[in-house]
């Protein structure tokens, strides 16, 4: 029995020091050039009030919404297109719908008070692919409103990732 809990407590020191060694690190909040953003996006945005929240809840950035107060702000956000889409991929032999390709595209810019432009501007696309059978319409639209939301998060976390790029103003 003690050499079994030696051998695995030499296995446990051996793991620690191989993940140390690789370089393995824990995903950690991004650290911003930036301490104050303004969003000129709509308030009712799903991907808006998310990036927003993200961006407050990392502790370095403070968002600001109230137009009055911009002049605060060290950088402007401007999202200047949100576009879903939902595309027929592929047709059984007789023409019935069997796979969609839902799309979501975003584009956005990123500027300064004087209108210099920090992150010009920027696309991303995400798609995924649902498959489809008209008897179980319903659930399909179900997942699809789950899939929207998993490329919405994806692309929330994209954007604050491309935000944590920038050193300096």
């Amino acid at each position: 029995m003690n050499a079994i809990r030696r051998f695995a407590v030499l296995l446990a020191l051996g793991v620690a020091v191989f993940l140390t060694g690789c370089g393995f690190e824990l995903r950690q909040s991004p650290s911003y050039a930036f301490r104050t953003l303004f969003s000129t996006g709509p308030i009712n945005s799903t991907i808006g009030i998310q990036l927003n929240r993200g961006l407050q809840n990392s502790g370095q950035v403070e968002v600001i919404t109230d137009v009055r107060q911009i002049e605060r702000a060290q950088v402007i956000f401007d999202p200047l297109a949100e576009v879903r889409e939902k595309v027929v991929v592929g047709r059984t032999s007789s023409g019935a719908i069997r796979e969609f390709q839902l799309r979501l595209r975003y584009r956005f810019r990123l500027r300064t008070q004087e209108g210099k432009e920090l992150i010009p501007e920027t696309e991303i696309q995400l798609n995924r692919d649902i498959n489809f059978n008209e008897t179980g319409a319903l659930f399909k639209e179900s997942e699809e409103g789950l899939l929207y939301r998993d490329m919405e998060n994806d692309l929330v976390q994209q954007i604050q990732r491309r935000l944590a790029t920038l050193r300096q103003l």
